[in-house]
C-alpha cells in the first residue's frame, strides 16, 4: 500500500497520531481478514466483508492525508 510513497508515509507514521492509527488498525483488519479468507466459510461470512470495506475506508482515509501531505 502507497509503495511510492514510502518516505512521506514513514514520515506520516512518525509525525501524525491519527494516520499512525488508521495505518495500525487497517493492517490489523487485513492480518484478521487474510486469516478468514482461508475458511471454508469465508464466502457466506457477513463479518469477513464488513471488515473489507471497513479496511477500504480506513485506507481511503490514510490516502486523503497522505495527498494533502504531499501537496505541501
Amino acid at each position: 500500500m502507497f509503495e511510492d510513497q514510502l518516505a512521506a508515509v514513514q514520515e506520516l507514521l512518525d509525525t501524525n497520531a491519527h494516520f499512525r492509527d488508521l495505518h495500525e488498525r487497517h493492517a490489523a483488519l487485513k492480518d484478521k481478514v487474510a486469516e478468514l479468507n482461508e475458511s471454508p466459510a469465508a464466502t457466506y461470512d457477513t463479518n469477513l466483508e464488513r471488515m473489507k470495506k471497513e479496511k477500504l475506508v480506513l485506507k481511503d482515509q490514510m490516502a486523503a492525508i497522505l495527498a494533502n501531505y504531499t501537496r505541501r
